[in-house]
C-alpha cells in the first residue's frame, strides 16, 4: 500500500484540557443486565406484547429505537433484546419514540420525533405482535421543527390522547390539545398550551406523580437535573406550576437528561429512568408513596459488573456470526466464560451462555483464544493454564472436543496465554503467546487456513520481556496495516510495543493514561463501532476495565477497489472543538464530494470540500459557520449528495 499522508488526529472530548488523553475509562460498557448503553439514551416504556409488565423502548442517537423485551415480571423486571419490531422506522425520523393508542383500536401504535419532524407509526400487527407502518403527514401543519419529543395523555378529561411537545433548540414545552376524538386525533398550532421553557432540548413525559388525578409533567433538558411542573389545576383544566423540591438532587452529573416514569417493581408508585448524552440508563425506585415520591437508586437493573470470580483474561471475536463482538475468559479456576453481545455493534450488552464451553476444563488460570482454523465456519479454541501447556478444542457445531495430538508438545513453562491471530498476512492463523516469565513466543502457521501447522519462530520478539506473567493482544492499534503487540503483566503495568517492520519499539504514549490492576490481561476491540481499537482489561479480581480509544488515526491514500458501499461516519460524536467526518465509499471516481451541514431548525451552516482518504473521502469540521462563527452546542445533519442519493448523518457538538 502506497501511503502519500497519515495525519494523527487527537479527539478532544469532555474535557477541558486543549488535548485529551487517548483513552477514556468507562464504568458502564461491562454490566450484565442486558441493557446497552447507547448515546444520548432515552428510555420509554410501553407492554409492547400485552404479557402485563412494561417492556424497553430505547431511544439513541446513532441508530433507530432499540427494542428491549422484559423477560421479567410487573414485580422484578428483567431486560433482554426482543425482536427488531421498529425495522420499518428509520433512524431519521426516530431518535426517540413513544406508544399510545392514537386510533382506538386496542394496540398500541408509535410516535416518533427525529430530525425529519414528528411521525406516525400506525400499529397493523397486534396487542402481541406489533408491525408499525408508517402514516404519511399525520402531523402536517404542526411547526415542531427537528427531533421533538412526544408523549401523550388526557388532560383535559374527554377521553382521547393530548400531545405534549418538548422542542430542541429552543428547549420550549408546548401541549397540543386533542380536537378530534379517540379514533380520529387531530392537533393545531391554534389549540395548544405553553408550559414553560427550559433552556434546550426538553424532554417531556406526562405522569401523575402526585396522585390527584391529573396529568403533572417531568421534563429532562441539555443541562443538568430536572424541571418539574406539577399540575396544581383539575384533570378538566390543567394549571402547571413548577416545583423544584420533588426532583431535587437528581440527575446533576449528566447531560441531556431524558426521562421515564413507569411502575417498574409493581408497588403502584412511579419510579424514575432516565437517560443521558453518555448513554447509561440510570433508575431510582420512588420507595415513598403514590402521593409523596422518595427516590433510592437502584444500580442493579440497568448495571452492575461482569466477575468471572478472578483473573480474567478476555478476548474478543463474533463467535454468533451476528455482525457484533462477543466475549470469551479464562478464569483462577479454569473455567471458561462466554458473554454473548445481545446489544448492538454501538453498544454492547452482555449476556453470559457458558454452557456451550463447559467440557473445557484444564488447570488453573486459564486463557482462551478463539478461531475456525478448519475453514467450517465455526471458531475452534486453544487454552492455556498454570501449567503452561496448549489445549486444542475443535468446535463440533454442538460443543467443544479436546483433540490431544494438536499442539501436545508445546510447554512454555508455566502460565501460558496464546493468542489466534493471523500475524503475517498469509490469510491463517498463527499463535502470539505469553508466559510467567513475561516473554513473548511466536508460532508460525506453516500449513494451510484448514490444516494448520505451527512452528515456533524463535527471536521473532526480539526478547521482548514484560516482566513476569506476559499477557499479549495482537491488534493493529495504530491503524498502519501491520499488527501490534500490547502486554499486560502480573505488576499491573500495561506496554505497547509498535511493529515497524524491523523491530518491535516500546511507545508509552500509546498507553498514556491507563491505570491496570495485578494480573493485567489486555485485549484490543472496537466495542462502539468507531473506527478504532478499545481497550478490555482483565485483571486479579475477575472483572473487566474499559477504555475507550479517543485517539483516531487515519490514512490518505489512493482508493483502487470498486463497490457500491456508502456510509458517513464521524470521529468523535458528539465533538467539542472539531470532527473529522468520514464518506466511506471505494471507488475510482474522482469527484470530490462536498458536505454540506445543517442546524436543528435545517438552516444552512457550512460546506465543505473533502479530500481523498483511504476507503473514501474525509474532511473536518471545525464547528464554525461559513463566516467562521463557532456554532451553538447541539445537533446537526451532515448531508452529502452523490448520484445516485442523498445520505445523512446527525453530529452532535457539546
Amino acid at each position: 500500500m502506497n501511503r502519500s499522508i497519515i495525519i494523527f488526529v487527537m479527539m478532544i472530548f469532555l474535557t477541558s484540557c486543549l488535548f485529551a488523553q487517548p483513552w477514556e475509562e468507562k464504568d458502564d460498557m461491562f454490566n450484565p443486565s442486558g441493557v446497552p448503553s447507547l448515546p444520548f439514551s432515552q428510555p420509554r416504556f410501553a407492554d409492547l406484547d400485552a404479557d402485563g409488565d412494561e417492556d424497553l423502548i430505547l431511544g439513541n442517537l446513532n441508530e433507530n429505537p432499540f427494542y428491549l423485551e422484559n423477560v421479567g415480571s410487573p414485580t422484578d423486571p428483567a431486560f433482554i433484546a426482543g425482536d427488531d419490531i421498529f425495522y420499518e422506522v428509520s433512524a431519521l425520523d426516530a431518535e426517540m419514540g413513544v406508544c399510545a393508542d392514537l386510533d382506538n383500536d386496542g394496540d398500541l401504535d408509535f410516535i416518533a420525533g427525529g430530525y425529519t419532524g414528528l411521525n406516525f407509526f400506525e400499529n397493523t400487527g397486534t396487542i402481541y405482535e406489533p408491525v408499525f407502518v408508517e402514516v404519511n403527514n399525520f402531523f402536517n401543519g404542526l411547526s415542531v421543527g427537528q427531533n421533538p419529543i412526544p408523549d401523550f395523555a388526557d388532560i383535559d378529561a374527554d377521553d382521547d390522547l393530548d400531545m405534549v411537545v418538548g422542542f430542541s433548540e429552543d428547549g420550549g414545552v408546548k401541549i397540543y390539545e386533542n380536537t378530534g376524538d379517540p379514533t380520529n386525533a387531530e392537533y393545531s398550532e391554534g389549540n395548544t398550551i405553553y408550559i414553560g421553557d427550559v433552556g434546550l432540548y426538553a424532554y417531556p413525559v406526562f405522569a401523575d406523580l402526585d396522585a390527584d388525578n391529573d396529568q403533572d409533567l417531568l421534563v429532562g433538558r441539555d443541562g443538568h437535573g430536572f424541571i418539574y411542573y406539577q399540575n396544581n389545576g383539575t384533570p378538566q383544566s390543567g394549571i402547571w406550576e413548577e416545583n423544584s423540591a420533588v426532583f431535587s438532587g437528581l440527575g446533576n452529573s449528566t447531560y441531556w437528561n431524558s426521562p421515564a416514569l413507569v411502575d417498574l417493581n409493581g408497588d403502584e408508585t412511579l419510579d424514575l429512568i432516565y437517560g443521558n448524552g453518555t448513554g447509561p440508563l440510570f433508575y431510582y425506585e420512588n420507595t415513598g408513596t403514590i402521593s409523596v415520591p422518595e427516590w433510592q437508586e437502584n444500580t442493579t437493573l440497568f448495571g452492575g459488573v461482569l466477575d468471572v470470580g478472578g483473573a480474567s483474561s478476555p478476548f474478543f471475536i463474533d463467535f454468533d456470526n451476528d455482525s457484533d463482538l462477543d466475549m470469551v475468559s479464562g478464569s483462577n479456576l479454569g473455567d471458561i466464560f462466554y458473554y454473548k453481545n445481545i446489544g448492538t455493534p454501538f453498544g454492547p450488552a452482555w449476556q453470559e451462555q457458558s454452557d456451550y464451553f463447559a467440557s473445557i476444563d484444564h488447570s488453573i488460570y486459564s486463557a482462551i483464544t478463539l478461531g475456525d482454523i478448519n475453514g467450517n465456519g465455526q471458531a475452534d479454541a486453544i487454552v492455556g493454564d498454570l501449567s503452561g501447556n496448549f489445549y486444542f478444542h475443535r468446535n463440533t457445531g454442538l460443543g467443544f472436543v479436546y483433540v490431544d495430538d494438536v499442539l501436545s508438545s508445546v510447554n512454555l513453562g508455566g502460565w501460558s496465554v496464546p493468542r489466534l491471530v493471523d500475524m503475517d498476512g498469509d490469510d491463517d492463523l498463527d499463535i502470539v503467546a505469553g508466559n510467567e516469565d513475561g516473554n513473548l513466543f511466536y508460532f508460525e502457521n506453516q500449513g494451510t487456513a484448514t490444516n494448520p501447522e505451527w512452528v515456533e519462530i524463535n527471536g521473532y520478539f526480539n526478547g521482548i520481556d514484560v516482566g513476569s506473567s506476559c499477557v499479549p493482544y495482537v491488534a493493529d492499534l495504530d491503524l498502519d496495516g501491520d499488527k501490534d503487540v500490547i502486554a499486560g503483566n502480573l505488576a499491573g503495568d500495561v506496554t505497547f510495543f509498535e511493529n515497524t517492520g524491523e523491530s518491535w519499539n516500546e511507545d508509552p504514549s500509546q498507553v498514556s493514561g491507563i491505570s491496570a490492576d495485578q494480573n493485567a490481561a489486555p485485549a484490543l476491540a472496537d466495542l462502539d463501532n468507531d473506527g478504532d481499537k478499545d481497550l478490555t482489561l482483565g485483571n486479579y479480581d475477575g472483572y473487566f476495565d474499559y477504555y475507550e480509544n479517543l485517539h483516531i488515526v487515519y490514512e490518505i491514500d489512493t482508493p483502487t477497489a470498486q463497490t457500491t458501499s456508502q456510509k458517513i461516519s464521524n470521529f468523535p460524536n458528539p465533538f467539542k472543538s472539531s470532527t473529522v467526518i468520514l464518506y466511506s465509499i471505494k471507488t475510482n471516481n474522482t469527484v470530490i464530494p462536498k458536505i454540506e451541514i445543517y442546524n436543528i431548525k435545517g438552516q444552512f451552516v457550512r460546506k465543505i470540500n473533502m479530500q481523498l482518504a483511504q476507503t473514501g473521502f474525509s474532511a473536518t469540521w471545525d464547528g464554525k459557520n461559513e463566516n467562521g462563527v463557532k456554532q451553538k452546542k447541539g445537533i446537526y445533519l451532515c448531508k452529502i449528495k452523490t448520484a445516485a442519493k442523498v445520505l445523512h448523518k446527525k453530529i452532535v457538538m457539546w
